[in-house]
């Protein structure tokens, strides 16, 4: 078997294939700077997004970090509420929201995720950001590449590679800052005095992102991210995604301004291949659909911009649908999308209603397994109970019990005064629940225990449980 296996076929100036070897590396994609709507609008979903994840670690609501996932003491603070491991199913439940999204919105618009928000696309855009800074556009970019070292060639690297650096080392520090506690970080590096495992993830997060968006690139997206793989499935005839229209632009050429192309039986692409070079993913949209497409747009930007310099209607490559450029038709409304937005909508009201109903007091009561089932003194029968109480609010509580049972029932309650509970704290305490053994009717029967928060009688939890007595 060959290992001339051609992964593309490209035909070069002479009608010629060219054949690259399955493992062979590829080439250093140089992206040219474009303007334009998409690229526009990359810049203005991307930003937010960066602002967020930088700035809101420093943010603090009532005494904590705004969003802080303090694993050691199992606790995880977003904004106003704070959550424990027993909430975990509301995180598979986020989780199972975000993936429906995510389907909804390919089977609607493509990978506008990819090209659009996904962190290694931001990430790339910051890195190629700071090579234009120091390096200059495409051309130059290329030209210092292939030029022998020299002091200017050493002072352009290395200020491309220092803000690189930067841009590494504060993602590291975000995102772990999110883990540790960005403020105590910053602190505990600064005098080193930070734990080894913190220093280790900085470095890691630093040295990934490094590689990631400096290097990597176009082969995160090509040959890492699952996501370019199993895209095809859910996309359908009438998804929008970047399609070029092949029936206006071929035959291709070059010709002059203001010439009769048409006379000569071409179309309007003039194969200037500005497509191609600023395709963030090395890729010629041209050749049709490609599970490495990110929807980006940028082939878009580039190809109006050289229809307005040729005075030909824009469009030649543009956001449209397969039944589209073959009916002229595209129908948005369908029942796949449609069934997609009902469950995403079901779901994120159930979510929802589940966190705005979510009381921050949670109770367990447990039967004293180191007693008797029920203990006879002085005419009274009892029983004994352990109560857990965890506090997942912000602040301490004082907590009273009191017990609810049958109707003619006179229930008395034994237990230690002033419970009280500091945040993220589990506190147990023994109880002992007492009948009067001439009012037992029966030998089981149903009480309630109720946990309630002296100072916020709204946070309130209750169990039901078995009293025992004598048959």
């Amino acid at each position: 078997m060959s290992d001339r296996i051609p992964t593309r076929e490209e035909q070069d100036g002479d009608g010629e294939v060219r054949y690259r070897m399955l493992y062979e590396s590829d080439d250093k994609v140089y992206i040219r700077h474009i303007r334009g709507v998409y690229t526009r609008i990359r810049k203005y979903t991307g930003l937010p997004l960066l602002l967020a994840f930088f700035f809101i670690p420093w943010l603090n609501i009532d005494g904590h970090q705004a969003v802080h996932f303090d694993l050691p003491a199992r606790k995880f603070h977003i904004l106003w509420a704070t959550f424990g491991p027993q909430d975990g199913f509301l995180l598979a439940w986020l989780l199972i929201i975000a993936a429906f999204a995510l389907f909804a919105i390919t089977t609607w618009l493509g990978r506008v995720w990819c090209g659009f928000t996904c962190p290694q696309t931001v990430w790339t855009l910051m890195f190629i950001w700071a090579e234009r800074v120091c390096e200059g556009d495409r051309a130059k970019r290329m030209k210092l590449d292939a030029a022998p070292w020299s002091a200017e060639k050493v002072l352009r690297k290395g200020g491309t590679h220092s803000i690189w650096l930067f841009i590494a080392l504060a993602t590291a520090l975000a995102f772990v800052g999110y883990f540790y506690g960005i403020r105590d970080l910053v602190v505990d590096l600064a005098s080193f005095n930070a734990h080894p495992q913190a220093v280790f993830w900085v470095g890691f997060f630093t040295f990934a992102t490094y590689i990631n968006a400096g290097f990597l690139r176009e082969q995160v997206c090509k040959y890492m991210c699952p996501y370019a793989r199993f895209q095809s499935v859910m996309y359908d005839k009438d998804t929008l995604a970047v399609y070029y229209d092949a029936r206006r632009g071929e035959a291709r050429g070059p010709r002059k301004k203001g010439a009769d192309y048409k006379a000569q039986g071409m179309g309007d692409c003039i194969d200037c291949y500005w497509c191609v070079q600023v395709c963030p993913v090395d890729i010629d949209i041209r050749d049709g659909m490609q599970y490495e497409c990110i929807n980006c747009g940028l082939c878009v930007d580039a190809c109006n911009s050289v229809m307005d310099k040729m005075q030909y209607p824009r469009g030649l490559i543009r956001f449209t649908s397969e039944d589209e450029l073959e009916t002229g038709k595209t129908q948005y409304v369908r029942p796949r999308l449609f069934g997609y937005a009902l469950v995403l909508l079901l779901m994120t009201g159930l979510l929802v209603q589940q966190v705005v109903s979510r009381s921050p007091v949670q109770a367990e009561v447990l039967r004293d397994r180191g007693t008797r089932m029920y203990r006879l003194s002085q005419g009274l029968v009892q029983n004994v109970y352990t109560v857990k109480i965890n506090n997942m609010d912000q602040k301490p509580h004082e907590f009273e019990v009191r017990i609810e049972g049958k109707e003619g029932y006179d229930y008395s309650l034994r237990m230690q005064r002033g419970v009280r509970v500091i945040p993220g704290e589990v506190y147990s305490v023994p109880i002992r629940v007492s009948v009067p053994k001439a009012q037992l009717q029966e030998a089981k029967h149903d009480i309630d225990i109720v946990i309630r928060a002296k100072d916020a009688p709204e946070l309130e939890d209750r169990h039901r449980t078995v009293f025992i007595g004598p048959k």
